[in-house]
């Protein structure tokens, strides 16, 4: 089970996939004495020593070589490799039991950002693409992201991060702590903890919408979790309040599926009815970033 981080920002510490594993056990094959590897899920490398036991690591414990190929060997879920955070040397899985929705939930590795694993869905596109290329999609749907953006699941952080980048504010909901636990020990999610134009809202998205003034943001990233895990994120309802939040002239953009599935074609046609039904305008599919953009 993952252990819950401070307030105060991101957990320390060093994670690893078998993305990582793979070249220590490769220099130790290779009978090398360093190994050039990442401890934050390839963010940045390192240099390492190798010895009959393990590695050093940076904070002077050691990873040892079973430590190493149980890291290496772990099963995938959904072709990508689990996350482990090391504690003291010891490697732990990044995965907990969400008490929100009654389902397993785990940090997984791809080649860039990793991403959460719902009860089998993964949050991000990783077929054919990543979750940061994914986001930078979404984000370029609805460009210039300016004034102030409404996130309406954190999730993993990656689109207010994006958005905090340009915006001059933004505030992301998310309902289930479990996602934000396993967030703080992602490294990276760092920024969603110490950007200072970054505002987190805890609770349902459904709810805490109705206390956001009227046009008060001019642009809405919605990005929620599949029809069946979330049907009211997608109800005539929630999108009358986004668009009586959003400011004239402002975008909205929301992630329907892959447009060439028959699922996503369904969800695209009812998502696009409703949202013209709550007044937007100009409500067009963006297949490129698996969504819809509409304008007020």
């Amino acid at each position: 089970m993952v252990t819950e981080a401070g307030a105060e920002g991101a957990a320390a510490g060093y994670v690893l996939s078998a993305l990582q594993a793979r070249p220590l056990l490769a220099a130790r094959r290779s009978q090398r004495v360093v190994a050039t590897t990442s401890l934050d899920l390839g963010l940045t490398t390192r240099d390492l020593a190798l010895t009959a036991t393990g590695i050093t690591l940076p904070d002077g414990a050691t990873l040892t070589w079973e430590s190493i190929e149980r890291i290496h060997d772990a099963p995938k879920d959904a072709l990508a490799a689990p996350c482990f955070r090391l504690e003291q040397g010891t490697p732990h899985r990044l995965h907990t039991f969400s008490e929100t929705t009654q389902r397993p939930l785990s940090l997984v590795a791809t080649r860039s950002a990793p991403t959460l694993l719902l009860a089998g869905f993964t949050m991000h596109r990783i077929k054919g693409t990543d979750p940061q290329r994914d986001t930078q999609a979404k984000v370029r749907s609805i460009a210039p992201l300016v004034g102030r953006v409404l996130d309406t699941t954190t999730g993993l952080g990656y689109t207010a991060i994006a958005a905090a980048r340009t915006a001059e504010a933004v505030l992301t909901i998310e309902r289930d702590p479990a996602v934000l636990r396993l967030a703080r020990h992602n490294p990276w999610s760092r920024r969603l903890f110490t950007c200072s134009n970054i505002t987190q809202r805890l609770g349902d998205a459904g709810i805490l919408i109705e206390e956001c003034a009227d046009r008060s943001f001019t642009r809405i990233i919605h990005d929620p979790p599949a029809l069946s895990l979330a049907g009211e994120l997608y109800a005539a309802t929630f999108y009358r309040h986004l668009y009586r939040v959003l400011r004239p002239g402002g975008r909205l953009f929301h992630y329907v599926g892959n447009p060439r599935s028959s699922l996503g074609q369904r969800v695209t046609k009812g998502v696009r009815g409703r949202l013209a039904a709550a007044g937007f305008q100009r409500v067009r599919p963006r297949p490129d970033a698996f969504g819809i953009v509409a304008y007020k």
